[in-house]
């Protein structure tokens, strides 16, 4: 999902309730507050010698004690409205940073309408070798 689809998302059900879907199941409390939202560059070379680069708006989910507390549609567009200049002209992939015993950053890779709002899904993300050709583990050993 990118910022443009998050976005046009939350303004077409604004005032429902939000709900973030680990990708075990298990959702992150319904009490959240959203910290952060940032643009995330990271600039690399890979194991082969190819410099590359990823970019994506991350969403920091935090959940404290004030259990009383929920986050509607309509106050996430607006947190993403004031993101934007921050956010820049691209239209990066959204992730969701979650402190889940260890802070993990988790894509969203989709959203449900539910009777109890809108139900984000959060995928997994994994390592991988970026050049099995150049750095010897073969397509088949390697990923």
């Amino acid at each position: 999902m990118t910022v443009t689809e998050l976005s046009e998302v939350l303004a077409a059900h604004p005032g429902v309730n939000l709900h973030f879907m680990l990708p075990d199941g298990a959702f992150v409390p319904s009490h959240f507050h959203v910290t952060e939202v940032g643009r995330v560059r990271k600039d690399f070379i890979d194991c082969g010698g190819t410099v590359r680069s990823t970019e994506s708006c991350v969403l920091q989910l935090w959940v404290a004690d004030d259990k009383a507390h929920r986050l509607d549609a309509a106050k996430l567009a607006n947190i993403v409205r004031l993101a934007a200049p921050v956010l820049g002209p691209n239209d990066p992939p959204v992730e969701v940073e979650y402190d889940a015993e260890v802070i993990t950053q988790l894509p969203v890779t989709g959203v449900e309408v539910t009777p109890a709002g809108l139900l984000f899904l959060l995928g997994g993300k994994h390592t991988a070798c970026l050049a099995p050709d150049k750095c010897g583990v073969g397509a088949a050993g390697c990923c």
